[in-house]
Order: structure tokens, then C-alpha cells, then sequence
């Protein structure tokens, strides 16, 4: 059982595509995955190579910028990874998409997210 997960929190009323919400989702993965690294090496490597099944991710919706913003009031700065699109497609530029969290130790990460539905 995963003692770690890592969550993609992404904003539906941006319109986004299918393929634009993948390629934000994969930013917030790894960028949120980097910053735990050198944030928290153990939860890191922990969720990266020892959980079974390895690296949980879940990928949740929100409705706007600001349930995302409060979303992320409750978890430590050093463990988020803030996603703004370049602006070159369907979606204005230097506009926040989505937001990575984690991986964090489930019982940390867990109230945070709780209200939340999948993406």
C-alpha cells in the first residue's frame, strides 16, 4: 500500500483541452517532485522507489485561481509547485493552470485535498 501520494490539483474553468491539461499536469508532476527532492529527500525517494505501487499521483479539479490558492494555504510553500501557461496556445499568458503538491506522506497530504473530486 502507498504510504505517499502526489496531488495535481488543475483548474476546469480555464476551458483547457485534453492534451493542453496533460502537458500542465506533467509539469506540476515533476516540478512538484523536484521541490520535494531537496525539500524532504526521505519522502522523496520514499514515494519514488519503495511504495507499492510506486509514485501515486491523483489528479483533482478545481473551479478557479482562488480554490486553488486556498487549496494550497494549507500545505507548506516548500512543497508546491505553481504551473503558469506560456501562453502560446488556447490560454493567456503567465496564467496559473494548475498547481502540484508532493509527494507528501498520505496523512499530510490527505486533509488537504479531501473535499476535492477527480479530475
Amino acid at each position: 500500500m502507498s504510504n505517499y501520494k502526489q496531488a495535481i490539483l488543475v483548474r476546469k474553468d480555464l476551458g483547457m483541452g485534453i492534451g493542453k491539461i496533460a502537458g500542465q499536469v506533467a509539469h506540476a508532476s515533476v516540478l512538484a517532485a523536484e521541490k520535494i527532492r531537496k525539500y524532504n529527500y526521505e519522502w522523496y525517494s520514499s514515494w519514488l522507489y519503495e511504495d507499492d505501487p510506486p509514485q501515486t499521483k491523483i489528479v483533482l479539479k478545481v473551479y478557479g485561481a482562488e480554490e486553488l490558492i486556498r487549496v494550497t494555504h494549507e500545505a507548506p510553500l516548500d512543497c508546491l509547485a505553481f504551473i503558469h501557461d506560456a501562453g502560446k496556445t488556447q490560454i493567456a499568458p503567465n496564467t496559473l493552470t494548475c498547481i502540484g503538491i508532493g509527494p507528501l506522506p498520505n496523512d499530510v497530504i490527505d486533509p488537504i485535498i479531501k473535499n476535492l473530486k477527480l479530475l
